[in-house]
């Protein structure tokens, strides 16, 4: 395989990678992906801390612009080995300052009991919209939204 065609794989990967990850329903069973634009209503909300929203996007595209830089150097299998450090020290420089970037975010844990089904599910999501028990919500694409 060519420099040029795993470039733009680990591209591709890269983009992969960053793509968000959904908030996900859980508890009385799952909620549908989309939500189904149900109204519920808000039976808890609790702060549970903070998370870290790394991806892994920072290490590989990292990895693949130390990759690249490093296949610049010398020639033959010292090429090679250049290009493999590089990419590690990319991958290693790149999770650092994702991570550094993207700090901890709060996360709040919303339990939404249905309207029409009467079912409750709990929702981890990171904004709360200032959402209180007893507030009327619809669940949009797999987030507790107000129903105000």
């Amino acid at each position: 395989m060519s420099f040029r065609t795993a470039l733009a794989i680990l591209s591709m990967l890269a983009m992969v990678a960053c793509a968000p990850v959904q908030p996900r329903g859980y508890g009385g069973g799952y909620a549908p992906a989309n939500g189904g634009g149900e109204s519920g209503t808000v039976m808890n909300i609790q702060s549970i801390g903070q998370r870290n929203t790394t991806s892994g996007g920072g290490a590989v595209l990292g990895a693949v612009i130390g990759g690249a830089l490093g296949n610049q150097v010398g020639k033959g299998d010292g090429r090679t080995a250049a290009t493999i450090a590089g990419a590690v020290a990319g991958g290693v420089i790149g999770n650092n300052v994702e991570r550094r970037n993207n700090q901890y975010r709060t996360v709040y844990r919303i339990l939404v009991r249905m309207d029409r089904s009467g079912r409750t599910y709990t929702f981890e999501q990171p904004d709360a919209y200032g959402l209180r028990r007893g507030d009327p919500v619809y669940i949009d694409n797999g987030y507790v939204v107000p129903g105000w």
